[in-house]
């Protein structure tokens, strides 16, 4: 225990400081006795206290303890966790009682395993959460630095093989020098085994059509073999070479020909035998083939896109026609189009995951849209509150457009166990859009089942609002098995019951049904009430022969459903060909409305239209032709960076054959299909990305310098949009970073200060996770740099004693005393005040303490306390018999204390004047006291003046010591009696 100061040369303010309260002491301080010597104490203290605090005053305890955090790098190239388990667990046994330990894992990020203690558990396992596809070490040893302190023997225990991906941990190390935390470094290198990777795949940034161009490969290996190169172009396979591999890096250029436009991914590919890890056998990369633009035509049924694939044709548009279910499954995929084309198609054979890939591919990446009528399109293909209605000018919804018949529809739901998870929330999102689509004047009810049904909402009108049958719908849980006939039979009884003119049923399951009912006979009850019912069958392990059967016979559809996201598509379908208020079956002739620069298409008539699916147009949607009623029949609009356009009559030639016929035809859809396409400007801007860790770092050069603001847009396979802000660093240059957890293939867009592309969207790859790559054998170096810079050691695995072997430094704990010393000056300067300025009678008031602790201490003497209560008894007795004896009544009331002493007199079997007799005399001598009246009589009282009383008026005033003794008696019975 000890002493110091942090400014020492402040205490030589106590000299002066002395000298004045000395010289303040001895002159006229206008105080004078007690209260100046206290006056001139309390203040010199003060200033005492002052000076201690100004010059920091600290006690300090020396400490001999040391406190390690060992730091363990559980990335993924970190295969063997259980030996640095062990030799944490090994080298904290040699450790004394007071030191302590604590464990950190780093991946990523970095976490805390085991907090600071005196005792590791028995069995230390390293399981905290991290994400180990980087390797961090400059995370887990801030994290450490953060956890230690200067006033004890520090360090850190560094377990690693060193091949960081992520932060430095060199420029963490500088920082924990400066703090005084040495790094102890461990060594565990990864072992080596045979591995081959394909380290970089290199393209031109841009290609033209029918341009050739080379595929350079970077491979790098731990062995000697022959291997396999295969080359792909977005999945499709362009070549494949056999190449010898040689240990280190090995480079080869495949030459290619790029045939089709649009962006393109490439994939290249290395095999060999003895390969142990086949994490790292792949890589990317991006480029853009300029040429004339391509559309994808996507056909709801085989071939009925034949009049616009010849009209595209015509007009020199490159198109290529597949089935929805080979729509791509990923982001960079729909990059490769300049516009897509629905012509007929049903949402229900696209899925919700398409649907949003394309609305993000036109929003974000200014591709084009548009969509061709007929019966499986709009409403009546399932596009209510979809992605694909969201990017349309016209919306599904035709409230208060025309009288519609009333509709009963009981959507009956499998809610077993297996419909748990995405399944059973993409049910609930279904059964939510068909109530949205229904009128107030519909009826819907809700049939949950499991083993037994369960009606989650009773057949009722929406008249009363659909909020509160939103809300129970969202109340279901999955749970129990699978019977399908006692909730189908309880619907169609439910529906027998309902007044509605078109009346249907909507049967999901993904189970087989535990039981046979009499289907035959339902179905004739559902033939007998005019019941139609569809039926949905998700995934393989439904009973589709039963649901196929049951809506063949109930005049119904069957869905088979593989992607359960088209479960809310279908259901909006049913829906809305139930009311069938979607289809406007009667011919027309198309007035021109707002057509813009293409009223020259229409300027000399159009023919006649048969029919078409009814819709709204958006507020903000320019309509170009209408139909009488008033719907819209080509509307077009602005989403986002693309175009889209909605034509609601058909292209195969049912309700549109004399638009087929007409001789514009195909200069019309082309101009159609055109103005969607991508409406980039000569853009200034060049564009590289750069990988850097788990970072994305943005470089943006412009030949013009200006001060617009840019942001980049990127987007991976999970649909996640991330936007960056470019910072402008100098004159037409701009940098931005983004960091990313995964790998995989991005889109990436640039946007100027009005939100509209800048440039034409890219793409970038973000390799496989840096821990697969081959170490190149240098890591030991930093290793070595990072010990020797905060004056570490390099540790061995076989020496654990090495951790605690040495002996802690001694450092001291430092107690800080100023607010202390503030505080007790701050008291006593309140102590100062009250001396100078309060002047107070210190006598009286000791004299007066001393009488009330004389008091208290009475009982513990052996005397009794006198009856305060009786005592001021007496005394107001005694002075009423004054008031009323006039001159002659005496002296008062001896004191309390008097009759105390004549009381304890009593007591000890004396009379009160023998008492008194022992008391040396005080002036005059008294009389004595006549006799005290017999027992339980009470003492004569004087009688009031008045007629008939002067005889006792007269009679002369009794002694003052007789009533003195009547009083000690009336004590006396008191104290032996005290009730």
């Amino acid at each position: 225990m000890g002493v110091q100061f942090n400014y020492p040369w402040l205490l030589l303010l106590l000299l002066p400081l002395a000298l004045l309260m000395v010289y303040a002491y001895k002159s006229d301080f206008r105080l004078a006795g007690r209260r100046k010597t206290w006056a001139i104490a309390i203040r010199s203290v003060i200033l005492l206290l002052l000076v201690l605090m100004l010059s920091g005053l600290q006690s300090y305890t020396v400490l001999h303890q040391k406190k390690v955090v060992y730091v363990v790098d559980r990335s993924m190239s970190m295969t063997d966790t259980e030996s640095a388990e062990a030799f944490i667990g090994q080298s904290a046994k040699g450790k004394e009682a007071k030191d302590t330990v604590a464990v950190v894992s780093t991946g990523l990020g970095a976490a805390v395993e085991q907090k600071e203690t005196r005792g590791l558990p028995g069995s230390l396992r390293l399981n905290a959460e991290l994400k180990r596809e980087y390797t961090n070490l400059e995370a887990g040893m801030t994290l450490s630095g953060s956890m230690l302190d200067s006033r004890s023997d520090s360090r850190i225990v560094l377990i690693t093989d060193g091949e960081e991906n992520v932060g430095s941990m060199l420029s963490a190390g500088r920082l924990l020098k400066n703090q005084g935390i040495p790094v102890d470094v461990l060594e565990m290198p990864s072992s080596e085994q045979q591995d081959v990777s394909v380290e970089e795949v290199r393209v031109p940034e841009k290609l033209y059509q029918a341009e050739s161009y080379y595929i350079e490969v970077l491979v790098r290996s731990t062995y000697k073999g022959k291997g396999e190169l295969r080359l792909y172009e977005d999945n499709a396979e362009i070549g494949r070479e056999s190449v010898d591999v040689t240990p280190g890096d090995n480079r080869y250029a495949v030459k290619g020909l790029a045939k089709k436009t649009g962006l393109h991914r490439y994939r290249a590919e290395i095999f060999m035998d003895g390969d142990r890890q086949s994490a790292n056998n792949a890589g990317y990369a991006f480029t853009r083939v300029e040429g004339p633009p391509k559309v994808l035509i996507v056909e709801g049924e085989k071939g009925n896109a034949a009049n616009l694939a010849s009209a595209l044709s015509s007009g020199l548009v490159q198109y290529e026609r597949i089935d929805p279910s080979v729509l791509p499954l990923e982001p960079a995929k729909y990059a490769a189009y300049d516009s897509i084309i629905f012509n007929n198609v049903s949402g229900d054979q696209v899925g919700e995951r398409r649907m949003a890939m394309i609305e993000q591919a036109v929003r974000t990446y200014g591709v084009g849209f548009m969509m061709a009528g007929g019966e499986d399109s709009y409403g009546m293909g399932g596009y209510f509150k979809t992605p694909i209605e969201k990017l349309l000018p016209v919306s599904m919804e035709l409230e208060g457009k025309r009288e519609i018949p009333s509709l009963g529809l009981i959507l009956v739901i499998d809610r077993s166990g297996s419909m748990s998870g995405d399944k059973m929330e993409l049910a609930k999102e279904a059964a939510i859009r068909t109530v949205e689509m229904l009128r107030s004047k519909d009826t819907v009810g809700v049939l949950a089942f499991d083993s037994q049904p369960w009606w989650v909402v009773t057949p009722q009108p929406l008249a009363n609002g659909k909020e509160e049958v939103i809300s129970q719908i969202q109340s279901i849980q999955s749970d129990g098995g699978t019977d399908i006939y006692p909730a189908a039979a309880t619907a169609v009884e439910e529906m027998l019951k309902v007044k509605a003119q078109r009346k249907h049923i909507i049967l999901m399951t993904d189970g087989q049904s535990a039981g046979n009912g009499g289907y035959s006979d339902l179905i004739e009850q559902m033939k007998g009430g005019k019941i139609t019912m569809s039926t949905v069958a998700v995934g393989m392990d439904a009973d589709v022969n039963l649901l196929q059967s049951l809506a063949d016979e109930a005049k119904g559809r069957y869905y088979f459903v593989d992607d359960a996201s088209s479960i809310p598509s279908i259901f909006s379908r049913e829906a809305a060909m139930m009311s069938k208020s979607y289809i406007v079956d009667k011919p027309f002739v198309p007035a021109l409305q707002n057509g813009g620069d293409w009223t020259s298409l229409f300027e000399n008539g159009v023919p006649q239209v048969y029919g078409y699916v009814a819709t709204t147009p958006k507020q903000g949607a320019q309509t170009v032709l209408t139909s009488p009623e008033p719907d819209p029949l080509l509307a077009r609009w602005q989403y986002g960076s693309g175009r889209t356009v909605a034509w609601t009559s058909d292209l195969m030639g049912k309700w549109s054959k004399d638009w087929v016929a007409w001789p514009a035809f195909s200069n019309v859809v082309t101009q159609m299909v055109k103005w969607t396409f991508p409406q980039f400007t000569a853009s200034p801007y060049e564009v590289s990305t750069q990988i850097e860790g788990n970072r994305v770092r943005f470089e943006v050069k412009s030949d013009t310098a200006g001060t617009d603001q840019l942001q980049a847009v990127i987007t991976g396979d999970d649909l996640q949009e991330h936007k960056v802000d470019l910072v402008q660093e100098a004159p037409g240059s701009y940098t931005g970073e983004l960091p990313v957890d995964q790998s995989g293939s991005y889109l990436m867009t640039l946007l100027d200060g009005s939100g509209k592309p800048a440039a034409p969207g890219t793409g970038l790859v973000v390799p496989y996770s840096p821990e697969y790559r081959i170490a190149d054998g240098n890591a030991d170096q930093g290793l070595q740099r990072l010990a020797e810079l905060t004056g570490g050691r390099m540790l061995s695995m076989d020496h654990p004693e090495q951790v605690f072997a040495a002996k802690a430094k001694p450092s001291r704990q430092l107690h800080d005393w100023s607010y202390a010393l503030l505080a007790a000056a701050l008291v006593l300067w309140v102590a100062d005040i009250a001396v100078r300025r309060l002047a107070l009678p210190w006598g009286a008031i000791a004299a007066r303490a001393a009488a009330i602790l004389r008091r208290r201490q009475a009982p513990a003497g052996g005397a009794e306390a006198p009856d305060a209560g009786l005592g001021r008894l007496a005394a107001r007795k005694q002075r009423t018999a004054a008031f009323y004896g006039g001159r002659n009544a005496g002296p008062p009331a001896p004191a309390p204390q008097a009759r105390a002493e004549r009381g304890a007199a009593g007591a000890s079997g004396r009379s009160p004047q023998e008492a008194g007799a022992e008391r040396p005399a005080s002036g005059a001598s008294r009389p004595a006291a006549s006799p005290s009246p017999p027992r339980g009589k009470p003492a004569a009282r004087p009688l009031e003046a008045g007629p008939g009383k002067e005889a006792a008026a007269q009679s002369p005033p009794q002694p003052e010591e007789e009533r003195s003794a009547a009083m000690d008696r009336l004590l006396a019975a008191r104290k032996r009696n005290p009730r």
